[in-house]
């Protein structure tokens, strides 16, 4: 397998600064555990013409952000053209503690057709963090022109996925490990803190921004983690990348302003940390 001088990894992260606390500690946490070289792109959107992650929504230029559930839905379909198709790379979701040594999971096999390496459970594709072939994924992925500008680019990729499993390698290891999902923390590669309601985060970075003036881009309700020693385990971490000499302003940017995106209003998180109640005998008969 022919590798990268170093691991690459991007994430997607909001461009307004409210995410800078997870991204120092996926940042300190990705190199506590490895002594590979890693290089970190963090995907913002930006107002700089230049820029891969270039955005204009008044001009309807550059990426369009109008369906995304995030400020950065889109953008892990495009890393493989940002990398001129060519080796590897890793993406992920800002709201990650990485719990391993980030080399296994850039090793990992990507066979056959495969193009990425996810999670895969069920019928249920997860792309949230995922190991690229970047020259494999060629004529797959739609052009850079038509991800950018199409909306519903996002969905068609994810529509293709889905109806094309083969184009996907399984790994079986807890390197994306939803809220916890029931494991130890012993037995956790890549914590994925996913539900955005409940972020570990949220404590300290709601304060924060508002006390800066400004507000988190998501807008839905927030509740307390069902498992307190997971929001523990994030607070050690800060607290060590702190203590190591990470700052948080290492990770502020110009900040972007506002961009369409899809309302968190009626989020509803997922079935680990919002498990559905029993429904009952009358529901049931009338699926209700």
């Amino acid at each position: 397998m022919e590798n990268n001088a170093a691991i690459k990894i991007f994430v997607g992260c909001d461009p307004n600064n409210s995410d800078l606390e997870q991204m120092m500690v996926l940042d300190y946490s990705v190199h506590k555990h490895t002594d590979t070289p890693v290089e970190i792109i963090w995907m913002q959107l930006s107002r700089d013409p230049e820029s891969f992650w270039y955005s204009n929504p008044k001009a309807g230029e550059g990426w369009n952000t109008a369906k995304w559930a995030t400020p950065f839905s889109g953008f892990r379909w495009a890393i493989p053209e940002y990398c001129n198709f060519e080796g590897r790379a890793i993406y992920m979701d800002a709201d990650m503690v990485i719990l391993d040594d980030i080399e296994a999971l850039w090793q990992h096999p990507i066979e056959g057709q495969s193009i990425v390496a996810a999670k895969t459970k069920a019928d249920m594709t997860r792309l949230c963090t995922c190991v690229w072939d970047c020259s494999k994924a060629e004529d797959t992925l739609l052009p850079i022109k038509q991800l950018r500008t199409d909306e519903d680019s996002h969905k068609k990729m994810m529509e293709l996925i889905k109806k094309q499993p083969e184009l996907i390698e399984s790994y079986q290891d807890s390197y994306n490990c939803v809220d916890g999902e029931g494991l130890a923390i012993k037995d956790i590669k890549i914590l994925h803190y996913s539900d955005m309601g409940t972020q570990f985060s949220h404590k300290y970075s709601i304060p924060r921004i508002e006390k800066e003036g400004s507000q988190h881009w998501f807008d839905g309700k927030i509740m307390p983690h069902p498992r307190p020693e997971l929001s523990d385990l994030f607070d050690q971490y800060y607290q060590e990348a702190l203590q190591a000499g990470y700052q948080l302003d290492d990770y502020r940017i110009e900040p972007f302003g506002s961009f369409p995106k899809k309302t968190h209003k009626r989020y509803k998180g997922n079935k680990i940390t919002r498990p559905k109640a029993i429904k009952t005998v009358f529901s049931r008969l009338f699926k209700r």
